[in-house]
């Protein structure tokens, strides 16, 4: 009787076990159909809106019908388009690098901005950038990316000699926020004093912006980016058992150290790629990851991974709609928009990690 009783609890619990992972599939899917729904929906707002508004029909009937290109074409092929892609793209390996960040320091709120990794980025740009046309040097879009990259692995250095001295957590972030600070105060300087009329738009990113992009720059993006989310996907599992811990990820026949660099320079690549085309843009790398973990229920990897991709792109694509037409035709700073929107998100996951000490 007991082991009748018995096989009948375990297929309960079977049953309820393959429910739970049932219910947690659909949420899942659920949530990546939604975000790439709102996907499209900014893409098509992004391209559409603006200081002249463009009918998508009129764009599609002309792209159908190249007899017919005018001005609509003109807008959004030539300027909106390639925006458009670049702030998908660049948002969502924003994302990701803040997630690799937080996975490699088990801190919430590491983050390319906060730790001054796109500081650091954003210096090296404007130096090369001043100094080549001060010296009539041609640059190129693979020059800004090797530049900003060159920064974010010197602000890395830094931020992890930083981390070898401190014991609590939240001092590393105050060691980054004081890199951040420093150069961006050096940057400042060399912005102000630039005198080359061909720096211009100087300002303007050295603030975070889209604006300018070409499809010579997307392309350039795309191959960067690719192969850096690519590499990521294939780290799913070790950094799954990083997640649980050294001795766990050891034990697990995970080499700890060489796992440690790749992300270091995933995340490095990733940042610098943003901020060397968009310079540095605020808190997307923070509160990406904390809203796919909320919408998600989960932490692992494979799920994470193209879920802050996803994320990261919404998000970064509404910011800058909302950049460009909200004082149309004068564009803001999507720093400006993202602190708006985001900072609440960061605050509620500190919180959160708060009350559940």
């Amino acid at each position: 009787m007991r082991s009748v009783s018995e096989a009948n609890r375990q297929k309960q619990e079977k049953k309820q076990r393959n429910l739970a992972q049932a219910g947690r599939q659909v949420r899942i899917a659920g949530a990546f159909l939604l975000l790439i729904m709102l996907l499209l929906l900014s893409l098509i707002w992004s391209i559409c809106s603006g200081s002249v508004s463009v009918p998508i029909m009129e764009f599609l009937q002309e792209l159908r019908e190249p007899k017919l290109r005018g001005m609509a074409w003109t807008i959004i092929w030539e300027i909106r388009l390639p925006r458009a892609l670049a702030t998908l793209i660049l948002g969502g390996a924003l994302a990701l690098s803040g997630y690799l960040l937080q996975t490699f320091f088990h801190n919430p709120i590491a983050g390319p901005f906060v730790l001054g990794i796109s500081s650091g980025s954003k210096l090296l740009v404007a130096l090369v950038m001043v100094g080549f046309l001060e010296w009539n040097i041609t640059i190129n879009s693979g020059m800004l990316v090797a530049a900003a990259f060159a920064g974010a692995l010197l602000s890395m250095l830094f931020v992890l000699l930083v981390a070898r001295k401190m014991e609590q957590m939240a001092m590393l972030i105050v060691g980054g926020v004081m890199i951040g600070y420093i150069c961006s105060a050096i940057t400042d300087f060399v912005v102000t004093f630039a005198s080359d009329a061909d720096i211009v738009n100087l300002h303007n990113w050295s603030r975070g912006s889209f604006s300018g992009m070409t499809w010579e720059n997307v392309q350039m993006i795309v191959v960067i980016v690719a192969v850096s989310v690519i590499v990521t996907f294939l780290l799913a599992k070790p950094i799954g058992a990083y997640q649980l811990g050294e001795t766990y990820a050891r034990n697990m026949g995970v080499n700890v150290k060489m796992l440690r660099i790749g992300l270091i320079l995933l995340s490095s690549m990733l940042s610098a790629c943003v901020t060397a085309f968009a310079g540095p843009i605020s808190f997307v790398g923070i509160a990406v990851p904390h809203l796919v973990k909320l919408i998600t229920k989960t932490a692992k990897p494979i799920i994470m991974i193209p879920g802050c991709f996803l994320c990261g792109a919404v998000i970064t694509l509404f910011c800058d709609g909302i950049a460009r037409t909200i004082f149309a035709p004068t564009e803001i700073s999507i720093s400006s928009v993202t602190a708006v929107f985001l900072v609440p998100v960061v605050i509620a996951a500190m919180l959160r990690k708060q009350g559940n000490r």
